[in-house]
């Protein structure tokens, strides 16, 4: 599971916008320079998250984030994972495409839960593979954007040894020139491998948790779905540049064999919870 933390202010490092109440005329960029100019955020702050993707413990963990754009090319850190769009674009519909490379960590040795730290302990996954999708500017205002991507990435280490498919939608704008919302929703569909690595009761489990847990092997599918909503407010300057504030709630639900595994329904929850708040520079 990717770490939610760092998930959240990778989401809140937003593109530089403005609002359309503040008319081009009053000596504001366009948002097509907006769009092209070169800029870079870094964020820090704390998370309120699961100790495991399907716990019901939760703790505060300190993360950051990066995202930024030179010469057309924009880059990103979610979480323990990298972005790089290497598709430069401008007006109303933008092609979003690039390769992504991260880890991804099972976090279940370190949870409150006695039963659950027992468990055999997975491996990291070293997960690399690419993103597409578009992108749709000016639909409410000039500086507003809709977008539609799917992630695809595998694990090319010796893990799950399986690949992730992950579409997500999102809508972002700014309300006012300090002012910048996002609302965004999302899924995950994995394979029957990726599903009775994290999710699965194997036998040397039942051995490690004493009997505790029962033997269980998920099928994969639909892993879950997830909707959030971020709020960033500048400080000084205003969504071009200087210090910002943010906060972000996200909720999201395991479905199906996930749901039922007993690490989830027996010593946790389906409703997974997270928020999220910090600082952000943009230069």
């Amino acid at each position: 599971m990717r770490p939610f933390a760092c998930t959240a202010l990778a989401a809140c490092l937003s593109s530089a916008a403005l609002a359309q109440s503040e008319p081009v005329s009053s000596g504001l960029p366009s948002a097509a320079e907006v769009s092209s100019r070169d800029t870079l955020t870094l964020g820090a702050g704390v998370a309120w998250i699961p100790d495991y993707e399907g716990s019901d413990d939760y703790r505060i963990l300190p993360a950051g984030a990066v995202r930024g754009k030179y010469r057309g090319i924009s880059f990103s850190t979610n979480g323990t994972y990298l972005y790089v769009d290497v598709v430069p674009g401008s007006g109303k519909l933008t092609i979003d495409a690039g390769p992504v490379i991260g880890l991804r960590f099972d976090r279940r040795h370190r949870s409150d839960d006695p039963i659950v730290r027992q468990m055999v302990r997975r491996k990291t996954a070293l997960e690399a593979g690419a993103f597409a999708g578009v992108s749709f500017h000016g639909l409410i205002d000039p500086y507003d954007t809709l977008s539609v991507h799917l992630d695809v990435l595998h694990d090319i280490g010796n893990a799950h040894k399986s690949t992730v498919f992950d579409p997500n939608l999102s809508f972002s704008t700014p309300v006012s020139r300090k002012t910048y919302v996002s609302l965004s929703g999302g899924a995950e569909f994995v394979s029957s491998k990726f599903a009775n690595y994290y999710f699965g009761v194997t036998p040397a489990d039942v051995v490690a948790t004493g009997g505790a847990l029962p033997l269980y092997s998920p099928s994969g599918g639909m892993k879950n779905w997830k909707t959030s909503l971020l709020v960033n407010q500048s400080i000084t300057g205003d969504l071009l540049g200087g210090l910002s504030v943010f906060g972000l709630g996200q909720y999201s639900r395991l479905v199906g064999d996930f749901r039922r595994s007993p690490i989830v329904s027996s010593r946790g929850s389906a409703n997974q919870w997270l928020g999220a708040v910090g600082l952000a520079y943009t230069w």
